[in-house]
């Protein structure tokens, strides 16, 4: 989730969930080799714990990545075989690595090589590319990676069509077809799969999870992020007691802005993630218009947050 997952988005999203593991924005491989480590990798302690994503096919790149990770103190690295844009298939990543499973297998060996079992390498990756729907092709995927030390895949449940849908597109044009990624895990019981694609409420989650290992949700838990304070009791085996509340996590957020300040970053930088909180509430529309005027993007965290919560109130 490119532009959306970044530190500010994590460190709200375990304001409502303690125990669901983040995941970063895919980074890729010449990013992190040749740009500003720290900018794509630095994360709050609070955040934990979070995977970092990588977008690369060059094993020995990933390797040197993969140790990048482990000594940040991430708790997964997770190769992105699964994403259709355009721009990535020029990388020669993404959702076209599907067709190459021998280079994908080499590449997990090489970053398992490089971080042992200190650090789990997991693959995301997608049911099938452009009109090859043949459950075949999957199960061979799989099978071939998990020959480089891949113990979990995460399976967004529809095909990547890598010529003629946007990546908009690729996330609802092509149908869900769940009952692959449950007969992936009956033929690979001993690997972890975990399902993507279309979850959207609790129910959901739960039929999922009687027939795989996990259950990733991306869209949804970032446009509806207080479904996510119910998911540490209902599907993590968490102690009773409930989530804060919205205005405890309100609070929490405003206090972080004011911190990230002190380092010079805006407070639209962050709230910028946390329109959806009051989703569903009397006075959200006016909360999140409040946050989000261009004219106050420049204000403190606080007088921010004050406005904001005047505006909801008021409604």
């Amino acid at each position: 989730m490119l532009d959306w997952t970044d530190r500010h988005c994590r460190y709200f999203h375990r304001q409502l969930s303690r125990g669901a593991r983040l995941y970063t924005e895919m980074v890729t491989t010449g990013a992190l080799l040749h740009g500003d480590q720290a900018r794509h990798l630095d994360f709050d302690p609070a955040e934990h714990p979070v995977a970092l994503q990588l977008g690369g096919s060059e094993p020995s790149d990933l390797a040197a990545c993969a140790r990048l990770a482990q000594r940040w103190g991430y708790a997964e690295v997770n190769l992105n075989c699964g994403c259709p844009s355009p721009r990535v298939q020029r990388g020669a990543f993404g959702a076209c690595l599907m067709g190459e499973a021998a280079l994908v297998r080499d590449c997990v060996a090489a970053m398992r090589d490089a971080v042992g079992d200190a650090l789990p390498v997991t693959v995301k990756h997608r049911i099938g590319i452009d009109r090859i729907e043949d459950y075949g092709f999957m199960r061979d995927f799989v099978g071939t990676v998990a020959e480089g030390g891949c113990r979990l895949f995460i399976v967004h449940a529809r095909n990547a069509w890598l010529d003629g849908l946007s990546p908009k597109d690729n996330r609802e044009v092509p149908p869900l077809r769940y009952e692959l990624v449950y007969q992936l895990k009956r033929e690979f019981p001993s690997l972890g799969i975990v399902l993507n694609g279309g979850v959207r409420d609790d129910a959901a989650v739960r039929e999922h999870l009687a027939r795989v290992d996990g259950v990733m949700v991306g869209r949804e838990a970032y446009q509806r992020p207080w479904w996510l304070a119910s998911w540490d009791r209902e599907h993590l085996g968490a102690a009773e007691g409930g989530p804060r509340s919205p205005e405890q996590v309100e609070a929490a957020m405003r206090a972080y802005c004011e911190r990230m300040a002190q380092l010079g970053v805006p407070p639209f930088a962050v709230v910028r993630h946390m329109l959806g909180l009051w989703k569903g509430a009397s006075g959200a529309r006016l909360w999140r218009q409040a946050l989000s005027e261009p004219r106050h993007r420049r204000l403190p965290a606080d007088e921010l947050f004050s406005i904001a919560s005047q505006a909801r109130l008021a409604a």
